[in-house]
């Protein structure tokens, strides 16, 4: 008998031990600051843990726009709009590494046939001509 768990995806919980109150700020130009506040379970302040700044901006690409998230190391808000810009530099110049690094893998990628197409023979790879990557 097949066991009934089996192919079943685990219930979504959250760690009430990892929960934060969210507070949005922005100048509605260059992007959004978001103060992540630990909080206990109950919704009162965890001044056990720290206070967390995450940056958000957008770069536009020729393909379109590049959503960025980004950790400021900050101890204020003041200090995280200080910190902004730099953050958001940094967070350009990974996201730009990362793209030439998928640029780079997909370049060098193996074209693979379509299971049960045969064998390569003259004309090149049968179905049309249509490459498909793994």
């Amino acid at each position: 008998m097949a066991d009934k768990s089996q192919g079943k995806t685990p219930e979504p919980q959250m760690d009430a031990a990892a929960l934060y109150r969210e507070d949005i700020f922005t100048d509605r130009k260059i992007g959004t600051i978001r103060r992540l506040t630990p909080v206990k379970s109950d919704g009162s302040t965890d001044t056990a843990r720290q206070v967390a700044y995450v940056g958000e901006a957008q770069i536009i690409t020729p393909m379109g726009t590049l959503p960025l998230s980004f950790e400021i190391p900050a101890q204020s808000l003041q200090e995280a709009i200080t910190k902004f810009g730099p953050a958001t530099k940094q967070a350009i110049e990974r996201a730009m590494q990362e793209l030439q690094e998928l640029r780079r893998q997909a370049s060098s990628s193996i074209v693979i046939p379509q299971p049960g197409a045969g064998p390569i023979g003259p004309g090149g790879l049968p179905g049309g001509g249509k490459l498909k990557l793994p």
